[in-house]
């Protein structure tokens, strides 16, 4: 079957980035119907609400939130997810976690169910990482600010969960002492957190 145009370019865009939106049809002058038509045809699959990559392509681990990252992009993944991407946490989340600004709205997104936070300043802008998943940038808490980030919403998380990720951080050498401190204060949990580095022999 001779593929039209306006598929063809569908197409190509879905290799270049990994998932579609409507919305990026619409920026290559395409209707969004082409996506229908082509999951009809069995070239595309739809993955959530909106959200189609072609079909049989590889995917990750982190599929789920590459579709949260496409429909949220500023979002940046927290908590214990971002534990879980650093591997610092035997916790399985049963929710993604992710920050948005001071006066955000939680995002409406059916699958996976999302946890957000608020943060505010610096607590939200420094610290973040981006990783790529099935073509789509991922932003990222980093190790440091994770752990930092733990300790401030111990009541949310459980502080087992915050004081495991600090012994798990330093013990696989992936945040130093000085980041930690950096963070901490940053977050503004210096005084928590200063009991468990001076433990762990890492007091400031």
């Amino acid at each position: 079957m001779q593929i039209d145009t306006q598929a063809q370019r569908a197409l190509d865009l879905a290799r270049q980035i990994g998932t579609l939106r409507p919305v990026h049809l619409r920026d290559i002058g395409v209707p969004p119907v082409v996506l229908t038509r082509l999951t009809a045809r069995g070239q595309l699959e739809k993955v959530g609400r909106g959200l189609y990559r072609l079909s049989g392509a590889p995917v990750s681990e982190l599929e789920s939130l590459s579709a949260i990252a496409v429909k949220v992009p500023k979002a940046v993944f927290c908590l214990l997810t971002a534990l879980q991407i650093h591997e610092l946490t035997t916790q399985l989340a049963r929710q993604v976690w992710i920050a948005l600004p001071q006066g955000s709205h939680t995002p409406k997104i059916d699958y996976p169910p999302v946890k957000m936070v608020q943060m505010t300043g610096e607590a939200f802008s420094e610290g973040i990482e981006v990783i790529q998943a099935d073509q789509v940038a991922l932003r990222v808490y980093g190790v440091a600010k994770t752990v930092a980030d733990c300790f401030k919403h111990r009541n949310k998380i459980g502080l087992d969960v915050a004081i495991e990720a600090l012994k798990e951080a330093l013990a696989q050498k992936k945040a130093s002492a000085n980041d930690l401190w950096r963070f901490a204060k940053i977050c503004r949990v210096a005084n928590v957190m200063r009991p468990y580095l001076e433990t762990l022999g890492q007091g400031g």
